[in-house]
């Protein structure tokens, strides 16, 4: 059978969820979105559905080290059983079909091999699905292009096109929550969990963990009006929306990319160090060279760009890994970050599933050095991250990679809405601030959907 890709142009849309409104209803409606609504705009978003499998290897609960690396295998041999010989489309085209979902924190769990960390969630640790079509809205040319691999017939060629001619379903969808948002952590539980991790510290057991705690509440209703909500309020750069396995929905607001690779060019680009933004300028401004003069920050970044240069080291090429940017300050709708940026040259026989294999997952949620890390978030920590601190993913047909660290997210499951925040924890930090600084960072997105409530 030919290998050949199918690309067409569309009509271009600077609001790709105009486009995904046309689609989202299909089985497994996928969209990452990099555009900004205020007018700033990422450069790719891509949308798909319909994918021509969901038999795609997946991780069995409390998979160990053995299980975890031979499923990295197993998606090795998918990808190259079923796309092998597809050339790049196009330097504009980052994905042509493939492998896109996520992969939750747990996978990460396994790798490293921690004690004790069988799950207790009902919610899969992995999800991926095989996906023979999508959109690509290029925000940078301003051209939207539809690609098809050869596996989708002439009349589901039609039938995708005739939909997407139509007008979107306009109808009187709602979000709303029956409760309010409440945290999986008190403060005196979160100081106790604080002051271990600062007595590891002092003992030179680890430098840095990063603690989360989790907010929920109850909700009716249909998840993708209140990410449009998310969205126009908070949108990031890696931001995605994910219709899931048992009408589960995934949505993400991420500012922060994993690891990319496009030819040999492995590229990641961490966040350590936040402050909220402030709607009176100078504040803001005052915020923003706080977190730029922050030597406890650039000690928190400076720790992770050290640890994934050395993750990188395991799957790129000796000598090639550079730290591109060191503490750039980047400025979101809600907060600012400090982002290091770090690439490297991919070794002549690895793929992307070694170089996610090798890094998962992100050390900017985990601390360092990275196992430990882990070790002491299992311990400390009574809450499930589930996708949260893992990575959407996708590797396309063509071997080209892009993931987020899926921070930002939101879960919607029977009825049940998750959020969760944190961060990282170093030798002066401040058990008070840091509670805070974990309600801060996703603040502005739970008071938007509690005023459902108040309303």
């Amino acid at each position: 059978m030919s290998k050949s890709v199918h690309v067409e142009e569309i009509p271009y849309f600077h609001d790709s969820c105009e486009l995904f409104e046309r689609i989202r209803d299909l089985p497994r409606a996928a969209f990452l979105d990099s555009s900004v609504p205020q007018g700033s705009t990422g450069r790719y978003d891509i949308l798909t559905a319909q994918p021509w499998t969901t038999d795609v290897p997946g991780l069995p609960p409390g998979a160990g080290e053995p299980e975890t690396r031979q499923f990295f295998h197993e998606l090795q041999l998918f990808q190259n059983t079923h796309y092998s010989g597809i050339q790049p489309v196009s330097s504009d085209i980052p994905f042509c079909g493939g492998l896109l979902g996520y992969l939750g924190y747990d996978a990460g769990k396994g790798l490293h091999n921690i004690a004790g960390s069988t799950s207790s969630s009902p919610f899969p640790s992995v999800q991926l699905c095989a996906y023979d079509w999508c959109i690509v809205q290029d925000h940078l040319l301003q051209r939207a292009t539809l690609v098809f691999q050869s596996r989708v017939g002439p009349r589901e060629r039609q039938d995708i096109k005739a939909r997407l001619q139509q007008p979107p379903r306009r109808n009187a969808a709602r979000f709303e929550l029956d409760t309010t948002f409440t945290s999986s952590v008190s403060p005196q539980q979160y100081k106790t969990a604080f002051d271990r991790i600062q007595r590891y510290i002092q003992d030179g057991d680890c430098y840095q963990v990063n603690l989360t705690r989790c907010f929920s509440a109850l909700y009716s209703g249909d998840p993708w009006v209140a990410y449009q909500t998310l969205r126009q309020l908070a949108a990031a750069p890696f931001s995605a929306y994910l219709s899931l396995a048992q009408d589960a929905t995934l949505m993400c607001l991420s500012p922060e990319r994993f690891i990319s690779l496009h030819g040999h060019r492995v590229e990641t680009s961490p966040i350590k160090g936040t402050r909220p933004r402030h709607a009176d300028p100078q504040l803001d401004e005052s915020a923003r060279q706080d977190l730029r003069a922050s030597q406890k920050d650039r000690a928190e970044n400076l720790m992770i760009v050290d640890l994934l240069r050395n993750d990188l080291g395991r799957s790129c090429v000796p000598g090639s890994i550079h730290v591109d940017r060191l503490f750039d300050i980047q400025s979101f709708p809600t907060v600012h970050h400090l982002v290091s940026t770090i690439s490297g040259e991919l070794h002549s026989g690895r793929d992307a599933w070694d170089l996610l294999r090798d890094s998962f997952p992100g050390g900017s949620i985990t601390g360092a050095p990275k196992r430990r890390a882990m070790e002491v978030i299992e311990e400390l920590e009574t809450h499930e991250r589930d996708i949260y601190c893992g990575s959407i993913v996708y590797v396309s047909a063509d071997g080209r990679m892009d993931s987020n660290i899926a921070i930002r997210s939101l879960l919607c499951d029977q009825g049940v809405v998750r959020c969760w925040g944190g961060g990282g924890i170093v030798a002066d930090s401040d058990w008070q601030q840091e509670y805070q600084e974990s309600y801060d960072k996703v603040s502005k997105f739970l008071t938007a959907l509690e005023d459902s409530v108040r309303g």
